[in-house]
């Protein structure tokens, strides 16, 4: 009647097994780390930077728990927080300003659990100390941006249509069109409304000059506003996720912020500069007739480049005078991949664009064969010139292919940062907020100590009420916490301070179906069953209830997670968690103990309940 067959026990014995396999490396905590990645994406991250990081922090006498490489990073773990900090000021000063040397936290845990995937939870920022940024984004930038796209495709437009003008010019989040003539600006404002029903288009002017105006239509700019905020979005979790920072908690807040939070990074200006890591390409002519004049080029390197041109350097060093007209930008690019010149062999970014990317592409250079094209890459603001080639036939297709890369990582790198994107419209930081790790380290201990007390007074409520059956209600309890932190662990969830309450609520919740178990299995031997026969309908019939009870909570939990954000979120998802994980503990694990304990008796008399 009280037995389980073989395989239950089993998979109850593996389910524990796992369970406190996954939830150990939570308890090795975590130890100080100086984390090394070059300034430059193009350059590698190799064994000869981690022998040089090795020799520089052996010839000052600092010893290490160990250096380890990994994709994008070096990371040296310390036994204390003095000797990282001074380890971080002599890796600094040995790899000088091209690498940055970050102050990081890493996991303790020991190799042969890492081995098996075994990972501690991930820590919030509350709990671990970090750095939070709340950032606006410049709406109005962004609507400027959108004009400027606009300014070019207007410019292409009516030169595929031969409608004649006299000038077009950008003035704020506006194209103004100038014509001689009210026939060549009938023409072309039928032109823009057909290839673009989101201008408003403006009549105005008169006599000598006619001009027509073309700015978004407010659904327009909303749709652009919108697109600008997720686009930053996208941005900044892909640089963050791709220069390796650890759980860190990107979001929006409003309409026009965004809240970036990286845990375990104590090292402010570490964190500016990974907000800012993001690159973008553009397109611009060569302005060869200034070119070609050796006195207005020397004249440009010393500051005073020419009206309408701007100066940049080849990475030979050779200095390049643009055009300030952008041909073409990075939001046209829908995919960029490492790969090789078929002609040369050598390592080069073969990059996609959109259909509207590549008409312009197409239109430019059948217009200007024989002319040198610049691609620019700009990053963390600064604009290189990665090649300047002669265009030697018209492009179309929409496949470019940018050449110059010193390397096949480099290649890589830079296709990486192509498909990362650039910001659609910049970001200001209008709150700044460190976490220290021993605030952190606080609310950790705050919140163990909580859930330990919690638990502690259950447990005595149980055992002095249900005697030996409080003892199994408590021993579920703790499996039911076990499994719980296993999942999280699993899951590499973020754990913050209304997670630990969410933990604490759930030990509070979980022990109701032990309660209700208890109690049936008192009235069926009030009523005269015999104990083996009040156990088994104790669990048979409590069941139902402890299905209700749970649902309705596990509804509950849902809708926050629903219509929740942030915290709230989080709570609700160790909540849900937490309830799944107390019905198969108070019922299967206590059920499987009691089974063993009692199930093989023959002549059970009394039950200690």
């Amino acid at each position: 009647m009280n037995r389980y067959p073989l395989w239950k026990y089993i998979v109850i014995s593996l389910a524990v097994l796992v369970s406190f396999l996954y939830t150990l490396p939570n308890f090795f905590g975590e130890v100080p780390a100086v984390q090394v990645i070059p300034v430059r994406t193009t350059v590698k991250v190799d064994t000869a930077l981690l022998q040089q990081v090795e020799s520089a922090l052996k010839a000052a006498g600092i010893a290490t728990t160990g250096v380890t490489l990994d994709e994008h990073s070096i990371k040296a773990r310390f036994t204390s927080t003095d000797i990282q900090i001074k380890a971080k000021d002599i890796v600094q000063s040995a790899l000088g300003p091209g690498y940055t040397v970050a102050l990081n936290l890493l996991p303790a845990s020991p190799r042969w659990l890492t081995g098996i995937g075994a990972l501690p939870m991930n820590l919030g920022l509350d709990l671990r100390g970090g750095v939070h940024f709340l950032l606006q984004v410049d709406m109005p930038r962004a609507l400027e941006k959108a004009a400027e796209r606009y300014q070019g495709d207007i410019r292409t437009l009516l030169r595929e249509a031969k409608v004649r003008y006299s000038g077009i010019e950008r003035v704020g989040a506006q194209v103004t069109i100038k014509f001689h003539d009210a026939v060549q600006r009938g023409a072309a404002r039928k032109a823009i409304e057909n290839a673009y029903t989101e201008l408003q288009l403006t009549d105005s002017g008169g006599g000598e000059e006619y001009v027509l105006t073309a700015a978004l239509k407010l659904q327009a700019q909303v749709k652009t506003q919108e697109y600008a905020l997720q686009q930053n979005l996208t941005t900044l979790r892909n640089r963050v996720n791709e220069l390796g920072v650890a759980e860190p908690v990107i979001q929006q807040q409003g309409v026009d912020r965004v809240v970036v939070q990286l845990p375990g990074v104590q090292d402010t200006a570490r964190a500016k500069e990974i907000l800012g890591r993001t690159a973008t390409l553009e397109i611009r002519m060569v302005d060869e007739e200034r070119m070609q004049d050796a006195n207005v080029v020397r004249a440009a390197t010393t500051g005073q480049a020419p009206f309408g041109t701007e100066l940049y350097y080849e990475r030979d060093g050779r200095p390049v005078l643009v055009k300030k007209t952008v041909v073409l930008t990075g939001d046209y690019i829908t995919d960029a991949q490492p790969g090789f010149d078929n002609q040369t062999s050598q390592a080069a970014v073969h990059v996609n664009l959109d259909g509207r990317g590549a008409r312009i592409f197409k239109n430019v250079t059948r217009e200007n064969v024989g002319k040198r094209m610049a691609i620019l890459l700009i990053e963390k603001g600064k604009t290189e010139v990665v090649t300047a080639p002669v265009i030697r036939e018209e492009i179309g297709g929409g496949r470019v292919q940018i050449t110059g890369m010193d390397s096949p990582q480099e290649a890589s790198d830079v296709s990486l940062l192509l498909r990362a994107g650039a910001l659609a419209a910049p970001m200001e930081i209008v709150e700044e907020r460190t976490v220290g790790p021993s605030l952190g380290a606080d609310n950790i201990a705050r919140g163990l100590n909580s859930t330990l007390v919690g638990f502690a007074a259950i447990a005595l409520f149980m055992i002095v009420y249900y005697r030996w059956f409080g003892v199994i209600s408590t021993s579920a309890l703790i499996m039911n916490l076990l499994f719980l932190v296993a999942i999280l662990s699993m899951m590499q969830a973020t754990l913050t301070l209304p997670g630990i309450a969410g933990i604490a609520l759930t030990l509070g919740m979980s022990i109701d179906a032990n309660v209700l178990i208890n109690e049936r299995i008192r009235e069926e031997l009030r009523n005269g069953n015999s104990p083996q026969a009040a156990i088994d309908a104790g669990y048979a019939r409590a069941w139902d209830t402890i299905l209700d009870s749970n649902v309705t909570t596990l509804i509950a939990g849902m809708a926050m997670f629903w219509l929740g954000s942030g915290p709230v979120r989080g709570f609700a998802v160790v909540l849900c968690l937490g309830i799944l994980t107390s019905m198969f503990s108070a019922v299967t694990v206590s059920r499987a103990v009691v089974n063993l304990t009692f199930g093989r008796v023959k002549r059970l008399t009394h039950v200690s309940i």
